[in-house]
C-alpha cells in the first residue's frame, strides 16, 4: 500500500512539476496558393495551447488573377492540433485537423461552402517567446464535390 501511495505522490510531483501553463500565440502568416495558378496568400490565427492539446481559428485571403480565371479564396477554419509537449533541441512536431468555412469569388460568380483540413509541422524556438512555424496543410472542399455530382446526374438526365 505505501508503494503504491509513493508512486502516486512521485507521479503527480513530475506531472504538476513540469506542467506549464497555457499559452496563447497571435500570428500573421503569408503563402502561397498554387491552383490554378501562383498567387500570394495572407492571413492570421489565434490559438490556445495547453502543453499537448491545442485550438486555432485561421483566417485567410488569396486574390483574384483573371488572365488563369483564379478566383478569390476567403477561408475562416477552426482546428484542434496535437503538439510534443516539449521541443527537443529547439524543434516541436505538431499535427493539426480542422474545418471551416470558405468562399471562392471569380467576376460576379461566388461560392460558399464548408472544407476540412489536415497537416502537420514544427515549431523552431527562435528567442524567447518567439518561434517560427512551418507545416504542410492540405485543405479539401467538401459540397463542391456533391454539388459537382448532382449537376452532372441533372445534365445527364
Amino acid at each position: 500500500m505505501r508503494h503504491r501511495l509513493a508512486c502516486s505522490a512521485l507521479f503527480l510531483v513530475f506531472l504538476f512539476g513540469i506542467a506549464r501553463p497555457a499559452s496563447a500565440d497571435l500570428t500573421a502568416f503569408v503563402g502561397a496558393n498554387q491552383t490554378p495558378s501562383n498567387r500570394p496568400t495572407r492571413g492570421v490565427a489565434l490559438s490556445l495551447s495547453l502543453i499537448v492539446v491545442g485550438f486555432e481559428f485561421e483566417y485567410s485571403e488569396t486574390g483574384e488573377n483573371r488572365d488563369f480565371l483564379a478566383p478569390s479564396l476567403q477561408t475562416s477554419m477552426f482546428n484542434m492540433h496535437l503538439q510534443t509537449p516539449f521541443g527537443v533541441s529547439g524543434l516541436q512536431f505538431y499535427g493539426t485537423m480542422g474545418g471551416g468555412v470558405y468562399r471562392e469569388r471569380l467576376d460576379n460568380r461566388q461560392e460558399t461552402s464548408f472544407g476540412a483540413n489536415v497537416g502537420g509541422g514544427l515549431k523552431m524556438s527562435l528567442a524567447g517567446p518567439i518561434d517560427a512555424a512551418g507545416g504542410l496543410p492540405r485543405t479539401a472542399a467538401l459540397r463542391r464535390r456533391r454539388r459537382r455530382k448532382r449537376e452532372d446526374a441533372d445534365q445527364a438526365h
